[in-house]
């Protein structure tokens, strides 16, 4: 089966393990390491996409899951010809999760094994989210690269708390995994977000 994103190493530093290479994807490469415009809502604040290509030379622009499925709604975006259509960008482009996002909702959110329950904080409407249907919105989107559906820990947790978080990302990144629909034409990365001591 053919990878939607590939990984090629130029350069290595002995010393710390520092890498210089290039993500190859189906809208371009990437040199790392690289600068990341973030266009959370499909665009980047104030700048058109001619100027970041030709004046910050931008490589990849990072969207997010979460904000796109409240509004306009995944749906819309994929009858739109996809997330680079919809923003003008025919570069790669990077969807996060959403996890975050859900997870600063704080009181308006519930989270279980089986995902996440919230109220939008646009209109109040109730809505879930589960590893199956973060990778059906970022399907419709059609990012090249696509964050698997992740639980941040709150700050400060316990070990326990950490350790349960993390089990359960890992749990739902298997459930990403095999829900993912497009592999070969968006690579699917998963994240862990760990603690501080």
């Amino acid at each position: 089966m053919k990878q939607a994103i590939t990984y090629e190493l130029l350069h290595e530093c002995k010393q710390s393990g520092a890498r210089r290479g290039i993500v190859h994807t189906p809208h371009g490469d990437i040199e790392t390491p690289i600068f990341m415009p973030v266009g959370t809502q499909a665009t980047v604040k104030s700048m058109t996409p001619e100027e970041l290509k030709e004046d910050v030379k931008a490589q990849i622009i990072l969207s997010n899951t979460y904000h796109l499925y409240l509004r306009p709604g995944n749906k819309l975006v994929k009858e739109a010809g996809g997330l680079h259509k919809f923003m003008n960008w025919d570069r790669p482009i990077l969807t996060d999760s959403g996890g975050f996002q859900v997870f600063s909702l704080g009181a308006l959110r519930e989270i279980t094994e089986e995902g996440v329950r919230f109220k939008s904080h646009l209109d109040g409407s109730e809505h879930f989210l589960s590893p199956e249907k973060v990778m059906e919105i970022e399907n419709d989107l059609g990012s090249d690269i696509m964050m698997a559906f992740d639980e941040c820990c709150p700050y400060p947790s316990t070990y326990e708390y950490t350790k349960n978080s993390m089990e359960r990302t890992t749990r739902w990144a298997t459930r990403c995994k095999k829900a993912h629909k497009n592999t070969d034409i968006q690579g699917l990365f998963g994240i862990i977000q760990g603690r501080i001591l």
